[in-house]
């Protein structure tokens, strides 16, 4: 529960269990009276008052889905053990029947089906003990009429049951609706950044280009050298490409030229490029590419793409190990997956790729693969990341096939 995490909080949610506390202890003294001294059930009584008022109290320094459980668990025990002990307090039906409602107090779909279930087998039992143990001599208010009772603690279930899942439907949603106002917020935020910062870097690059442009006109240079200014400039056109890419995140362009691309020469001019950046660390890139596998995408872009999540698969991958590129065609569309041999990663950090400012590297900004959502996005394909710790990542990326007619979600 996140909202522990607010003092103010913080400081209700104490309050509150404070009076219930103090509530449970009263009970425990009152019911002396009823029992005429101290028994087995009195201490049974105190035992449940003692730990759930502990499990309750120190909760919110320990919030797990086992902590949770064991508070619902000394739940049951608790309402049950004042239904059995105090058969003439009728309410303690009541109770019993509402038990699964503490699971919507930690908003756990997972915990709440544990109490339901829980709740409706001990349900059964009880009644069954009403029926055919006790006969009505203590539970006459439910022997009197067991059928009505019945059917009024099914009603109770399937109204709580609509309650949780109205509100676990709305808080999702508001929780949606809060990531996608923060991620709206770095992307303005990105956008700015980047619009300021990319005048700044064309500057310098327009004066080297014109500069390689002067040379490669100069007839004292020889034609292997003017090649490589013809290299240069190219590059500088990408660099130039980033550029306006990273524009698109302030201002997108939807006008962007499309081509027909040939997956497997992308993939192999794209590894060929980091062919000498993974002998740095003794790594290999094995590519496996279907033929004939063809998406329609900006060259550059998809180029961009590649670079990113190899270069990522190749930094993630230990010493000596080796990134595997496999691209193939699956139905109408073409997948490329990209799996390297590293540490993984969690199920929180890999739902956090492509935020902004977000990476798992210590010199990284997460701008790089934002990028990449972004130009996967904007093409109407799809990233998958299965990742876990210890065993590697896998990225998968599917795009239409340039052949398989209109792509839909």
């Amino acid at each position: 529960m996140r909202e522990f995490y607010s003092q103010v909080n913080r400081k209700i949610y104490y309050i509150a269990m404070l009076l219930n506390i103090i509530l449970m202890i009263s009970g425990l003294i009152l019911s002396t009276t009823e029992l005429n001294g101290i028994d087995f059930g009195y201490i049974v009584h105190f035992l449940c008052v003692m730990f759930l008022s502990v499990c309750l109290w120190i909760y919110p320094k320990y919030e797990t889905h086992t902590f949770r459980k064991i508070i619902i668990l000394f739940g049951f025990a608790y309402f049950y053990t004042l239904f059995f002990l105090y058969p003439q307090t009728w309410t303690t039906y009541i109770l019993i029947c509402l038990i699964p409602a503490l699971s919507i107090l930690f908003f756990d779909l997972k915990l709440f089906y544990f109490s339901f279930i829980i709740n409706g087998i001990l349900m059964v039992i009880t009644f069954s003990y009403v029926i055919f143990i006790d006969k009505g001599k203590l539970y006459t208010y439910l022997h009197h009429d067991i059928l009505g009772n019945i059917i009024n603690i099914i009603a109770v279930q399937a109204l709580l049951f609509f309650i949780f899942h109205l509100s676990f439907k709305r808080m999702k949603k508001q929780q949606l609706y809060y990531e996608q106002l923060q991620q709206s917020e770095r992307l303005k935020m990105v956008g700015q950044l980047t619009a300021a910062v990319a005048h700044e870097i064309r500057n310098p690059i327009t004066v080297v280009r014109g500069f390689l442009q002067l040379f490669k006109e100069d007839d004292s240079f020889d034609d292997s050298k003017k090649s490589k200014f013809n290299l240069m400039i190219d590059e500088l056109n990408t660099v130039e490409q980033i550029i306006s890419q990273f524009l698109t995140l302030s201002k997108p362009n939807g006008d962007q030229r499309l081509e027909k691309v040939d997956v497997k020469d992308v993939l192999q001019s794209v590894t060929g490029l980091l062919h000498s950046y993974a002998m740095l660390s003794d790594n290999q890139i094995d590519i496996k590419v279907e033929e004939d596998c063809y998406i329609s995408i900006n060259k550059i872009e998809f180029k961009q793409l590649l670079i990113n999540v190899i270069k990522n698969a190749l930094e993630a991958s230990d010493v000596g190990k080796s990134v595997s590129v496999i691209a193939n065609r699956n139905n109408n569309f073409i997948e490329i997956m990209i799996t390297d041999e590293g540490s993984g990663m969690s199920e929180a950090e890999v739902k956090s790729l492509g935020t902004p400012f977000y990476s798992l590297k210590s010199n990284g900004t997460g701008l790089g693969l934002m990028i990449c959502f972004n130009i996967v996005e904007k093409y109407g394909g799809e990233i998958y990341y299965n990742s876990s710790k210890g065993k590697g990542t896998t990225v998968t990326i599917r795009f239409l096939s340039e052949s398989g007619g209109i792509y839909t979600d």
